[in-house]
């Protein structure tokens, strides 16, 4: 027996965004948000449910919901998984798009609803905390207190999630092992086996797919892993040709090149500071830089060592 691995867009969205399976992604907001009582889901639109052969023209998959709680209070929640340029700045820019386009006019502005921004990622975004469940909103500087909630951020960060299988307690360590290990499991773990796990299992079930859903998950997951072969086939080419030259400069320059190349796929743009920082820098401060380009959530956080 063999799942889709949620990590991939393609697959999240096809597991938590089928309206044949609403109860799962209502169980996994429920636990990730903690709704409770009155605030719990009452009704869940989802606004762009999993269609395959539209999903083929789509180079990122966003799952939007709007949900209905029992007090009649209404929000939009807006989900990502796939990394993206500038990324945290893309789901900012996301976010406030959500929230913006609920009204076709601005006198309209009093029917906006609470726009709630979920993104999950495979990788290290923030430094500092331990955490893998992080919430991010606007508060006072001086009281703390929070007056503006209309758009809130909540970040899983998959790589922090050390739970085991045995010591599952809760419905969203279970949702967080589902969406970090599906893709690796034969069989459906024993404390999974309750619904809704079990439902998210089965759309999950290769077994389950269509021929062109196979195709276009394949396609999803080869984008993902070029991707990621491009950058670190780069960065060994730089380190190559550097040695290749047998001289300090000739290396020094190859490998800039090359890391000039890994900072523009992981940042898009760079000012003229760091081009010249990069070009001055010698073969193992490059090293070390290298090291920390995925594991920064700024450029800046690259050269930490030079401040």
């Amino acid at each position: 027996m063999k799942f889709i691995d949620p990590r991939i867009d393609f697959a999240f969205k096809k597991i938590f965004g089928s309206e044949q399976a609403k109860e799962v992604l209502i169980s996994f907001l429920e636990s990730l948000l903690q709704l409770e009582g009155d605030r719990r889901i009452a009704e869940l639109t989802i606004l762009d449910p999993f269609l395959a052969p539209r999903i083929r023209e789509m180079k990122n998959s966003i799952l939007d919901v709007k949900c209905l709680d029992q007090r009649g209070i209404s929000y939009i929640v807006e989900m990502q998984v796939q990394k993206v340029a500038a990324f945290l700045k893309r789901i900012q820019y996301n976010a406030a798009k959500a929230y913006v386009q609920q009204i076709g006019k601005g006198e309209e502005y009093p029917k906006l609803n609470q726009v709630i921004a979920i993104t999950i990622t495979d990788f290290l975004l923030f430094d500092g905390f331990t955490h893998c469940i992080s919430r991010h909103e606007s508060r006072e500087t001086r009281t703390g207190q929070t007056y503006l909630q209309e758009i809130v951020h909540l970040f899983v960060e998959l790589p922090k999630f050390t739970q085991p299988l045995a010591a599952l307690c809760t419905n969203l360590d279970k949702w967080i092992y589902f969406i970090k290990y599906a893709g690796s499991l034969q069989e459906v773990p024993e404390p999974l086996r309750a619904v809704p796990f079990s439902h998210a299992f089965e759309m999950a079930m290769l077994a389950n797919m269509t021929d062109e859903e196979l195709e276009l998950y394949d396609k999803a997951g080869i984008a993902i892993a070029d991707a990621r072969g491009a950058v670190e086939l780069a960065w060994q080419e730089g380190r190559q040709e550097g040695r290749q030259e047998g001289r300090q400069e000739g290396r020094q320059e190859g490998q800039a090149d090359f890391f000039l190349l890994l900072l523009k796929s992981r940042f898009v743009s760079l000012p003229e500071w760091v081009i010249q920082q990069v070009r001055d820098a010698d073969p193992p401060t490059l090293e070390r830089w290298g090291g920390r380009v995925w594991h920064t959530q700024t450029l800046e956080g690259v050269f930490v060592d030079q401040a």
